[in-house]
């Protein structure tokens, strides 16, 4: 309990959302979202990502999106998996600075 504050003190100061390399996240994408995307849209999926008018209009969002997704679909992902994954999506679809 003693460890409890100071923990909690370092928590706080990390950032709050970690960059994620696109790199890594393009495979998990692959892997766990495209095929429920394509059964709710049909064709490839992307139209969830390009739809007007867009759901998700900033990077937080967008971060805030993929966790969700990957906690119904039970994808197991880490955050920083997560973060994976929103920084493949802002750079192919999104572009958010």
């Amino acid at each position: 309990m003693r460890y409890a504050l100071p923990l909690l003190c370092i928590l706080m100061s990390l950032p709050a959302q970690a960059a994620g390399d696109p790199k890594l996240g393009k495979p998990l994408h692959a892997k766990q979202c495209v095929a429920c995307h394509v059964k709710l849209l049909g064709g490839d999926g992307s139209a969830m990502y390009t739809r007007k008018p867009r759901l998700i209009n900033d990077a937080r969002a967008l971060t805030q999106r993929v966790a969700a997704c990957s906690a119904q679909t039970n994808a197991g992902w880490f955050p920083e998996e997560e973060a994976h994954v929103a920084a493949w999506l802002n750079q192919t679809y999104y572009k958010f600075k």
